[in-house]
């Protein structure tokens, strides 16, 4: 494993993800000394994953979409460590990003699976942290075999295998047509493909979509999937209970209205063996609101970074590109990445990035509007549904703090029921708690809680970091005798 720099660094990249990979490479060939930090073992992030090389995956590239883009990145990834200009970490958690003495930056990451503490000093930082899935609970929505969209496309990525063998896929947004098809490439049955938006909604946004026709013709290879594998694409309706009993055996499809609210009398019983179900991404800001970066609210009711024209955050030194400033998907991340390099670079950035970068981000605004989750929602909600899986906190209970004892923000849901405390810290149970809390699903605050560690951290290495400039000191002090 590369070891952290001993001296400071012009830039330090945090995620190998589309963003960061882009990022590094172009800053590398652009004269930057660069350190790139990453979580995963090998670069490419959750689009990019990469089959374990155990499992002697002969054409890793099938199960992609543009994987050029991502195997031209990567040898010159290789190319740059060789040459001394990249030191390449991965295995290394970033939990941290603080001012260092003198100006700078220090970053704290939890490296390898022996957690050992690591820190590299840089003069700029660049957070491409990626997305995590988004995802609405229902009754049965912690049975085995229940799993996020995403979490059934990993599986199939990195370990070759599937969920089940009957998959349906539900949830919102165009990642469960790419999910279904890959899925059932693989072998599986996928009944149907439950979306609970409806597609009529991109009509407000036929520009965005005219100026995307590479988009449009990958919707139409993912429709042709559908047609070839048999699946059917059910619109405007949601999972909103899933039955079992060792596992996930059948699910119960509604019928929504404008708002997503089931309709009565229009639920009907699928059965399957596993349910692949998300409801789009959610920009991971853990890094960047620790720092104090300003965030805003997205059209799919979630928050985003708030970045200018060159990436950077309202915190001067501080950097951003890809998910972070909005889901856009890898060639909007390739973009930005590259916009950011030539920005810390102080290089011009060549004309043809901020267009592309404008086109796709008017893309991605329309899918994200199309599919934000309605208000009702929260109507397929039992009493006994779990809120937040890691503490077992129920929907009753969140309810009874809201109308009991006064809660009206996600925070104070948080204090008086724990939702949010356990081990995903919150990116789970989210998008309930916050619309429990203010009454609909369109609080812009989900994902954007400011917490001062981005993962959990051994207490040593909390313990091991030097004071804080102007913290009072534990030495006892001299008697005067």
């Amino acid at each position: 494993m590369t070891t952290s720099p001993s001296e400071p660094t012009r830039l330090a990249v945090v995620g190998a993800g589309p963003a960061g990979l882009a990022a590094a490479v172009t800053a590398a060939t652009l004269g930057l000394d660069v350190v790139l930090l990453d979580a995963a073992e090998r670069p490419g992030g959750q689009y990019y994953r990469h089959p374990a090389p155990g499992l002697g995956a002969a054409r890793p590239e099938a199960l992609h979409h543009d994987w050029r883009a991502f195997a031209d990145r990567e040898a010159a990834l290789r190319a740059h460590v060789s040459a001394g200009r990249i030191s390449y970490l991965p295995f290394h958690h970033v939990w941290t990003v603080v001012p260092a003495d003198g100006g700078g930056w220090t970053l704290h990451a939890v490296a390898g699976p022996e957690e050992a503490p690591a820190t590299v000093r840089a003069d700029r930082v660049l957070l491409a942290t990626g997305a995590y899935e988004r995802q609405l609970p229902f009754p049965g929505w912690t049975l085995p075999g229940v799993v996020g969209a995403g979490g059934a496309q990993a599986m199939l990525k990195a370990g070759l295998v599937l969920p089940g063998r009957r998959i349906l896929v539900a949830g919102s947004g165009p990642l469960l047509l790419a999910v279904a098809g890959s899925l059932a490439a693989a072998g599986a049955t996928v009944p149907a493909v439950v979306e609970a938006a409806s597609y009529t909604a991109y009509a407000p946004h036929a520009p965005a979509l005219l100026r995307n026709p590479a988009k449009l013709a990958e919707g139409a290879v993912h429709g042709g999937a559908l047609l070839r594998h048999g699946i059917r694409l059910l619109t405007r309706r949601a999972v909103v209970e899933a039955h079992g009993v060792d596992r996930v055996e059948a699910v119960t499809v509604a019928r929504l209205d404008r708002d997503w609210r089931p309709l009565p009398g229009t639920a009907r019983r699928i059965p399957c063996d596993a349910l692949a179900v998300g409801h789009g991404l959610v920009p991971q800001l853990e890094l960047a609101t620790g720092l104090g970066c300003a965030t805003r609210g997205g059209a799919d009711g979630v928050a985003a970074l708030e970045l200018d024209a060159h990436q950077r955050t309202s915190v001067p030194g501080i950097w951003s590109a890809g998910e972070t400033g909005g889901i856009g998907g890898a060639q909007l991340a390739l973009a930005e990445g590259e916009i950011a390099a030539h920005a810390i670079a102080d290089r011009p950035v060549p004309g043809g990035l901020p267009r592309t970068r404008a086109r796709l981000r008017a893309f991605a605004g329309a899918m994200a509007a199309a599919h934000r989750p309605g208000e009702g929602w929260t109507g397929w909600l039992t009493d006994g549904t779990d809120a937040c899986r890691c503490e077992e906190v129920p929907v009753g209970r969140i309810r009874e703090a809201v109308s009991e004892w006064g809660a009206r923000d996600a925070r104070t849901v948080k204090l008086l029921t724990r939702a949010g405390m356990g081990w995903c810290q919150g990116r789970m149970c989210g998008p309930v708690v916050a619309a429990l809390a203010a009454g609909s699903s369109g609080s812009a605050d989900v994902g954007a809680e400011r917490r001062p560690l981005s993962c959990p951290v051994p207490l040593r290495h909390l313990a091991g970091l030097p004071p804080a400039p102007g913290a009072p000191s534990d030495e006892v002090p001299p008697s005067g005798r």
